[in-house]
């Protein structure tokens, strides 16, 4: 197809007036509304833990054990060894970071702000969140590339062992944001057992989807905290999990599990910071979720309004950009996103024009540390929280803005 034909496609497709947003991973309505019998628990009358713990009142800065015993199968750990926060793992994380730059690891003979500059890892594309806590923090980012079995780990053990200042790394280890990589058994094994410069080093293991599946296939990975405690670095991994995208997005539980020395720091690091959790939130979820089985069966309901949006977005794609040269995407089994590779040099262009076309889409750049992707190839397609209809409309929509982006840059050589 010609550019100027493409040219008068895209502007009819202005002309059409959307207002769609592909921007973040947000759960829809619908989804939403599966556990809106949460509003309704735990009750006026029945508020008490099994333990009679009254939960208005302050206390359980662990979390209810209840509430801890929902979390062993999703974080890979027994109660003793987990805390329940309040509604984001983001900020579990967030304070993880701050508490080792201002406290130092139990693992630390400093706190990490005492030690010069520190630079975390971080295999790209990856989330932005986490790339905003160490930018924010001034922890040099270095990116690691991010291969179909996880991180290019070659990469990883070179500059683990070899410089102290590497302190950390982040990994989302299972449907990975953005393009659902899973981590394989031998890469979990390698980070588990790999020397580091740094006795101190930790690694940020968030586990945030390791529940949501989008095929009847259920993947399941490697226990990090069970190979890092086989391989005599029990207090390597902190890993995170939450609800959000399970029961309600901004009302949910946190959590996060590790090696009992790790747990005894974070518990010490809290005392000062708060005289409790929402264990009301607690109550209320495990007596909605009830065990691993409840999970599941949420989930499920979860899958059938997520995976026909993943498929109408890949079926859009397949059909409208599988003849274009060095344009890919990924096929998530799981997750909130799909990973869009564009020709190089295009994704501002590609996310511009959406933008124009009534279609927001996630900044070109923000899949990277400090925004920047050299190659300004991928962007991060979120096609949870729009209707199937819109969802349709706007995967339509990108890959006229895509195909334009390409033809122009044909026509520019």
């Amino acid at each position: 197809m010609s550019l100027l034909q493409i040219q008068k496609d895209y502007s009819a497709l202005q002309q059409l007036g959307y207002k769609l947003d592909l921007t973040r991973g947000k759960p829809s309505s619908q989804q939403l509304d599966l556990s809106v019998e949460l509003l309704d628990l735990p009750g006026r009358s029945d508020f008490f833990a099994d333990d009679k713990t009254d939960t208005r009142n302050y206390g359980g800065l662990q979390g209810l054990p209840e509430a801890r015993r929902l979390f062993t199968n999703l974080l890979g750990a027994p109660q003793e060894q987990i805390v329940i926060g309040n509604n984001a793992s983001l900020a579990l994380m967030h304070d993880h970071v701050a508490f080792a730059l201002l406290k130092g690891t139990c693992d630390s003979s400093e706190p990490w702000s005492k030690q010069g500059e520190i630079a975390f890892l971080c295999p790209v594309p990856g989330y932005d969140r986490h790339f905003k806590i160490c930018e924010d923090y001034g922890i040099r980012m270095i990116p690691i590339r991010l291969q179909e079995d996880g991180p290019d780990m070659d990469e990883v053990e070179r500059l683990v062992a070899s410089d102290s200042s590497i302190k950390g790394m982040w990994c989302i280890p299972k449907y990975s944001n953005p393009t659902g990589t899973v981590y394989s058994d031998s890469v979990v094994e390698r980070l588990a057992g790999m020397k580091t410069a740094a006795n101190d080093f930790r690694i940020f293991w968030d586990n945030a989807y390791g529940v949501h599946h989008l095929t009847e296939e259920k993947i399941s990975i490697a226990n990090i905290l069970e190979r890092c405690a086989a391989k005599g670095n029990p207090n390597r991994a902190f890993v995170f999990a939450s609800t959000s995208k399970i029961t309600f997005a901004g009302a949910g539980l946190s959590a996060v599990a590790a090696s009992k020395e790790n747990i005894q720091w974070l518990l010490t690091r809290l005392t000062p910071r708060t005289i409790g959790p929402d264990k009301i939130n607690q109550l209320r979820h495990v007596r909605f979720l009830k065990d691993e089985v409840g999970i599941a069966a949420l989930m499920e309901k979860h899958r059938q309004l997520l995976a026909p949006k993943f498929q109408a977005v890949l079926d859009v794609f397949e059909a409208e950009l599988s003849n274009l040269k060095d344009v890919s995407w990924t096929t998530p089994k799981g997750g909130y996103f799909i990973s869009l590779d564009v020709a190089s040099g295009c994704a501002k262009r590609v996310v511009a024009l959406a933008k124009d076309a009534g279609v927001v889409l996630t900044p070109a750049g923000a899949t990277h540390p400090y925004g920047k992707d050299p190659e300004d190839r991928t962007i991060r397609i979120a096609p949870s929280f729009p209707g199937l209809a819109e969802v349709q409309q706007a995967a339509k929509a990108v890959a006229l803005c895509v195909r334009l982006a390409a033809e122009e840059k044909l026509q520019s050589k």
